[in-house]
């Protein structure tokens, strides 16, 4: 059997030392969401100083249920990557490319499934988690207009995870960077400067996500043969439609339980008003920061445990997984640490107003110190879904972040209708998924199983 030459940034990661590994796929992934991030930083900074507080609850409001839908479909490209991920490593190059291009096909057709939903349902939705009528039309507005660029956003997402199924982590941040100052460039110009409103801010977002699905897309079309994209070879394969909706439906399924019960989370604290909707609306930007270390480490865990099951590495794969998780869960405390110490000063980026803060504080300063416990969680949830255990990381995101948390919330407002109720939420489910994450790892023989099966 040949032996690839990597001359283009992918990465085999069956060979070499581990943490060295892990840790040069997760540095670029780090830096490149810290840009991600600047997109609905970059909205909610603008928005919410410029525009005012009505204008960043509306953006606010509108989030959480933005990304239920995209988790949704976001589960299913990560589906896609471990079917990808596990090819490339046991050098199976034919269903390489026959999964990447049904991959690309299904894009498409969830790219514009996300644009009509997303456009003809706002209303409804938005009015459905009890947004209040003072910020409704503007949070419509900023909804409506996010969802027409939905289909570059899955685009860009679903060539993203194709390049880091192989290993290559750096060309995405070169994209990212890119895109991420032309978001923040328009921002600036249709609200600073034109006065377009809270809707422009989508609009720049959207423009931003179709220069990255374009430059990634390049990419793709003009890289190494064994993951090359051909527009003339889009289409379904059989059995690679069978193995990413496998993968991909219980990690979207996950990712939706995780933002629905954010919505209902929402829905509860929009019923404290603009103030709380806009305190916690800015503390979510800066927690998207604080978790960015942990979002990477697991992009990395997800493809170093399905490379190196695909070529039969099982003895590398535990190391792995305890590197990553240590890497994870101690940066995240720590980073949960510096916010806790500037909760008034980082809340006060987005919005002077002394309610809107004090509410951000509050919310900030329950749910930092338990940052580690959601760390090693997804940690551990994002090996197994390298390990094709998508639906195991499903139910214990469904019983503890769901289950558990929207009857919590529910219920104990109920009996302690003050916004700290629902801020004890995040660290309680934490606690229970690890406790469950915890169990499984160590009693279940799920790499065991693995060995004695194949995609």
């Amino acid at each position: 059997m040949r032996r690839h030459v990597h001359a283009q940034h992918a990465m085999l990661m069956t060979e070499g030392p581990i943490a060295r590994q892990l840790i040069a796929f997760a540095l670029p992934l780090l830096l490149g969401n810290l840009f991600q991030q600047l997109y609905n930083a970059a909205d909610s900074l603008i928005v919410g100083n410029i525009l005012g507080s009505d204008a960043l609850a509306a953006v606010s409001s509108s989030s959480s249920l933005i990304q239920l839908f995209i988790g949704f479909f976001n589960g299913l490209a990560m589906g896609a990557g471990v079917v990808i991920s596990r090819h490339y490593g046991a050098r199976n190059i034919p269903r390489v490319q026959k999964t990447i291009h049904t991959m690309l096909a299904g894009g498409l057709v969830v790219g514009l499934f996300m644009t009509v939903i997303g456009a003809a349902l706002s209303p409804v939705l938005l009015r459905l988690m009890g947004t209040p009528e003072v910020v409704l039309p503007q949070s419509i507005a900023y909804f409506r207009t996010y969802f027409f660029g939905s289909l570059a956003f899955v685009m860009y997402n679903i060539c993203m995870g194709i390049l880091q199924a192989v290993g290559d982590s750096r060309h995405p941040l070169y994209y990212l960077i890119i895109s991420s100052m032309i978001n923040v460039a328009l921002d600036l110009l249709f609200v600073g400067v034109l006065g377009f409103g809270v809707a422009s801010a989508a609009v720049a977002t959207a423009i931003s996500q179709v220069v990255s699905m374009l430059l990634c897309l390049r990419r793709l079309m003009h890289s190494d043969p064994d993951y090359r994209v051909d527009i003339r070879k889009l289409g379904f394969d059989g059995a690679a439609l069978r193995q990413i909706l496998s993968n991909g439906i219980p990690s979207g399924i996950a990712n939706c339980i995780i933002s629905f019960a954010n919505v209902v989370v929402q829905s509860n604290i929009n019923a404290f008003g603009a103030a709380a909707m806009a305190g916690c609306g800015a503390h979510s930007r800066i927690e998207g920061f604080a978790f960015l270390p942990v979002t990477c480490f697991n992009m990395a865990l997800t493809t170093f445990v399905s490379q190196n099951l695909g070529a039969g590495r099982t003895d590398r794969v535990k190391k792995g997984i305890r590197i990553g998780i240590f890497c994870s869960a101690g940066i995240a405390e720590t980073v949960a640490l510096i916010i806790w110490c500037f909760s008034p000063q980082l809340i006060g980026l987005f919005d002077s107003n002394p309610e809107v803060i004090a509410y951000g504080v509050m919310h900030q300063r329950t749910t930092t110190p338990f940052f580690f416990l959601a760390a090693y969680t997804h940690a551990i949830a994002a090996s197994l879904r390298g390990a094709g255990k998508s639906s195991v990381a499903m139910l214990g995101m469904a019983i503890c972040w769901c289950v558990i948390r929207v009857p919590y919330v529910t219920l104990a407002t109920q009996i302690r209708p003050v916004l700290t109720t629902v801020s004890w939420a995040y660290p309680i489910t934490w606690g229970l998924s690890c406790i469950f994450f915890t169990i499984y790892y160590f009693k279940a023989d799920w790499m065991g199983q693995k060995r004695t099966r194949t995609l």
